[in-house]
């Protein structure tokens, strides 16, 4: 595994958070994270994404950013904690505050919790503590709910189950199909992830 060079964050350390964003497809969380930041919206610094998956498009959204994306391959690792640490290994060279999880497909460790202790958000397509877990829209759907959503929160060794920093509701309309409740639950999430970001890294910084 190599790395870019190294940016320089240490003038900006003390007045922005710095992000380091995780991601194993898309990235379309990201880059709502990266144009909030452009806006002006979220007084931050994305220091780089690590992606787990080679054909991530999540590489090319950041490359339009002009920020460092760096492939660390969970295949290429013999354990979860031992891939945790090549994470933490490029997290902390790059100086970051928060861990930001955008659709990062592999379950941590306590290895990298306890390094980053209360420093890690993720973001998940449910009301929570509602419909945990994997294909979380699909069950909101199937099991009949009139309202779902998405929530931010911090990470726990627990799945979906940290602190809750922020949610969006999202009413299910008679006339849905499962992809129509997606893409309006994905709009949501591009919303409050920033803002939670925003309000969380000020939060800390007190």
């Amino acid at each position: 595994m190599s790395s870019p060079v190294l940016p320089d964050n240490s003038s900006s350390s003390n007045s922005v958070a710095i992000l380091g964003v995780l991601a194993s497809g898309s990235g379309s969380n990201f880059e709502a994270i990266a144009r909030a930041i452009e806006q002006g919206k979220l007084p931050a610094k994305i220091a780089l994404v690590i992606y787990n998956e080679p054909d991530a498009f999540a590489k090319q959204r950041a490359e339009k950013f002009g920020i460092p994306a760096i492939l660390v391959n969970h295949r290429d690792y013999k354990s979860r904690q031992s891939l945790d640490r090549a994470i933490i290994e490029l997290l902390q060279q790059y100086n970051v505050d928060l861990v930001i999880m955008a659709g990062w497909m592999r379950i941590v460790t306590q290895v990298l919790i306890d390094t980053f202790p209360e420093r890690i958000l993720n973001i998940h397509p449910s009301l929570l503590p509602s419909f945990k877990g994997i294909h979380a829209i699909k069950q909101a759907f199937n099991y009949g709910v009139k309202i779902t959503g998405c929530t931010v929160h911090l990470l726990s060794l627990e799945v979906d189950s940290g602190k809750i920093l922020k949610q969006a509701a999202v009413p299910v309309l008679p006339e849905d199909s499962l992809e129509d409740l997606q893409k309006r639950i994905q709009v949501q999430e591009h919303i409050i992830y920033p803002e939670a970001i925003a309000e969380y890294s000020h939060h800390i910084s007190k």
